[in-house]
């Protein structure tokens, strides 16, 4: 035995023990320190018997408290696991579960973004006689062993753009994608693309990729997660975490922490668990299919039945999503399904050819949008009764039916069957002349007159009436603001030298817009209600779903409350049909004030059923973001599956010729703008608005540089192409109703 060896390795491990643990005090772990300090002390004087004797010992008892220790593992203990430096990176990955590769498009630091790495990669499966070489693209974010060129694997927007590209590779070439997921979060940076810009992107072209997508997840960082982590099948490491937001973040906002000052690590710890973010519980969540177990302590390089574990799972995987969707597969499905149940089963042995046809490249997507579209539906509060679910149910398979013949049915054979009709109605009409001739005669000559019109000639000569007009003005909402007797400076004051102006005028007449330099001030959502949509015209529906507390939060229930008793809302996403000069649409409203109109399972559920129900009627749809703060931290990984199942609910639409409208007013950041928002080709921001992935000081923090004033500016988004025109908000009626006539899809009905 090399005692100097076997003590250095020793050493080692209890070294990654203390990292792992950080600064608690463990009574296991100072166990191992003071036997390992003791035995190093008395080495000297042991004969070299003894020696091993006692080594061999030690390295049993390192063995058993380490057995002991991972029993003791907290979440915030997974997070230290998967961020240390001896963690194992996707190239340990692509050199031991991989046969061969070619890294694509980077060279260590030589690259658009070192911590994205894409690399053409084949697994050799030996069936028989016969060998065969299975190509698949692997794709994922690369932390290295501390490089600090890496970033952490914090992807720049340039670093996820690469990634899609090279998907778009592989579904040409119709190979598989094994995305590996290891980030704590996206860089939150707004250059050209801006980082919320690009994953809207990545997302919403993941939904239509036409090859089989694996994902295994590490550490899984909000936004920076879904930009390659919408799959087929989601695996996820035994010692990963996933979650909406890092633990520190999360309590740096609990805690109400200010730049500089530090985050208590209680409260770290304790929102670390109250986040859910653990394998077992996003599998309980129902938000992966299976955990890959891990070595105790986690997976490190120098675990090499771990990668033989990892390349069995991914060739599983991989085998299960071809079989689910193609031909002839009945004995084979069943064996996979066996392999799945037991791990040390050698998933080599069944040859599956990972090529799809078209029709299973049809039935790849279907089952994928099904798939994602039941995800956290249990995390919803509906109080419709029975009866009401019916009643709905009916309605929108009556509405499938309707749209079908009418929209479908009736456009293909419109010309033909207009003709007939009009032929059959002439010829009825003939005979109908024919036979009451006579009659017609008759009457005419007993009657001799036509009728005075009186009651029309009234109303075009008599004036209107004070009643009437002083009802109409009672349908004229006017802000809380306006009825404050004070006034109000402009912050544009300084540059532009703007006068004060009396808080009346400014928010009732003036729309809250600055009549010298044009700034624009927030107004309430009430505003646009009155004043963008047809008067009476609005009908909400889905206002029975609200929102609730499905992780079980500390305090997030009494907020709850609180937000409904003051807005008089269930949610922060209001769903209704209204028109606008005639025209049908189905509106989605995030309102600021709910919750800072963050979106959870319930807001995500009901933007789903709008556009879902817009599909059907083939009514346009608009997404109205009155403001919004991102997603809902409180409800973890939950919240955050909304960003790819908005995005694939939107994706549908899009495909079916619909009509999808953004309108950015006040502040819009992060998950929702990163996903189901940024994906559409139409984004407008109203004048003062502010739309960016992270806000200035998210920035500041991460980045370490300065942020300008008007960094996340409507101007400063339409600059580098995230939105596509700035509104006045007094003309948002005007330009909607331009924007319904003349852009949008094929199939809305008055087109």
């Amino acid at each position: 035995m090399d005692i100097d060896k076997t003590i250095f390795d020793l050493r080692e491990r209890l070294k990654y023990i203390q990292d792992i643990f950080g600064p608690k005090e463990n009574e296991n772990v100072l166990l191992l320190r003071a036997k390992l300090q003791e035995f190093e002390e008395q080495l000297p004087k042991l004969d070299p018997s003894e020696q091993i004797r006692q080594t061999s010992s030690l390295e049993d008892l390192f063995g058993f408290l380490e057995k002991k220790l991972e029993r003791q593992l907290t979440p915030m203990d997974r997070v230290r696991i998967v961020r240390h430096p001896q963690r194992i990176s996707l190239k340990d990955i692509l050199e031991h579960v991989y046969d061969n590769y070619t890294e694509i498009g980077g060279q260590d630091e030589y690259s658009v973004d070192p911590s994205m790495l894409i690399a053409r990669a084949y697994i050799t499966r030996r069936v028989g006689n016969k060998v065969f070489n299975q190509s698949v693209m692997v794709i994922g974010q690369e932390k290295g062993h501390g490089q600090e060129f890496r970033n952490g694997g914090s992807v720049k927007p340039w670093g996820n753009a690469k990634a899609l590209q090279y998907m778009k590779v592989a579904e040409t070439e119709n190979i598989p994608i094994h995305a590996y997921v290891n980030t704590p979060g996206a860089f939150p940076v707004e250059d050209y693309p801006g980082a919320a810009q690009q994953i809207a992107r990545n997302i919403y072209e993941m939904a239509g990729l036409r090859v089989p997508v694996i994902a295994i997840f590490s550490e899984g960082g909000s936004g920076g997660a879904e930009a390659i982590g919408l799959a087929d099948v989601r695996l996820m490491l035994s010692h990963g975490y996933y979650s909406v937001i890092s633990p520190e973040g999360a309590a740096a906002i609990e805690g109400r922490i200010r730049q500089g000052q530090r985050v208590p690590p209680d409260l770290v710890e304790k929102c670390a668990k109250q986040l859910k973010i653990t394998a077992e519980d996003n599998l309980a969540l129902g938000l992966v299919d299976r955990i890959i177990q891990e070595p105790v302590l986690g997976a490190r390089t120098e675990h090499f039945d771990f990668f033989r574990t990892l390349r069995q799972e991914v060739i599983n995987a991989t085998d299960e999503i071809v079989l689910r969707v193609r031909g002839m597969n009945y004995f084979r499905a069943k064996a996979v399904m066996r392999q799945k149940k037991s791990p040390g089963a050698n998933a080599e042995n069944i040859f599956v050819r990972w090529k799809l046809g078209g029709a299973a490249r049809e039935r790849l997507l279907w089952k994928r949008y099904q798939r994602f579209m039941t995800m956290s539906q249990h995390a919803v509060l509906d109080r419709r009764s029975l009866g009401r679910r019916v009643y709905d149910y009916g309605t929108d398979l009556g509405w499938s039916v309707y749209s079908f013949f009418k929209y479908d049915f009736w456009r293909k054979h419109q010309k033909k069957v207009t003709q007939v009709a009009e032929d059959v109605g002439a010829e009825f009409q003939v005979v109908l002349n024919k036979c009451f001739a006579p009659i017609k005669r008759i009457k005419g000559s007993l009657t001799g007159s036509e009728g005075d019109g009186g009651g029309d000639q009234c109303q075009l000569t008599q004036l209107s009436r004070w009643e009437e007009r002083e009802a109409e003005s009672k349908k004229e909402y006017l802000s809380p603001k306006a009825k404050q007797d004070l006034t109000i400076t402009c912050p544009n004051t300084p540059i532009h030298g703007c006068l004060d102006m009396w808080a009346p005028d400014l928010f009732g007449e003036w729309a809250g817009v600055c009549i010298h330099c044009g700034h624009h001030f927030s107004m309430e959502y009430e505003w646009y209600l009155h004043n963008v949509y047809d008067p009476d015209s609005i009908r909400e529906f889905n206002a029975q779903i609200e929102a609730k507390n499905p992780l079980g939060y500390e305090g997030l229930d009494l907020k709850l409350e609180e937000a409904k008793r003051k807005t008089g809302l269930k949610s922060s996403c209001m769903t209704f049909e209204a028109t606008i000069d005639g025209v049908n649409v189905v509106t989605a409203m995030l309102t600021a004030g709910f919750r800072g109109g963050s979106v959870g399972a319930a807001e995500g559920e009901k933007f789903i059923r709008a556009v879902d129900r817009a599909r059907k009627k083939h009514f346009p749809f608009i997404a109205y973001v009155h403001g919004t703060a991102g997603i809902r931290i409180q409800e973890g990984t939950l919240g955050v599956i909304q960003m790819p199942r908005c995005t694939m609910a939107v994706r549908r639409y899009l495909e079916d010729g619909g009509l999808y409208l953004v309108v950015y007013d006040t502040n819009s950041y992060a998950g929702p703008v990163a996903s189901f928002l940024g994906c559409s080709p139409y984004q407008f921001a109203i004048r003062s608005s502010r739309v960016g992935f992270a806000g200035p000081g998210v920035i500041q923090e991460t980045t370490g540089m300065p942020v300008e004033p008007h960094y996340h500016g409507a101007y400063q988004a339409l600059s580098r192409g995230h939105i596509q025109g700035v509104w006045d908000r007094r003309e948002m009626r005007k330009n909607v109703y331009q924007a319904l006539l003349t852009v949008g899809g094929r199939n809305l009905y008055y087109r």
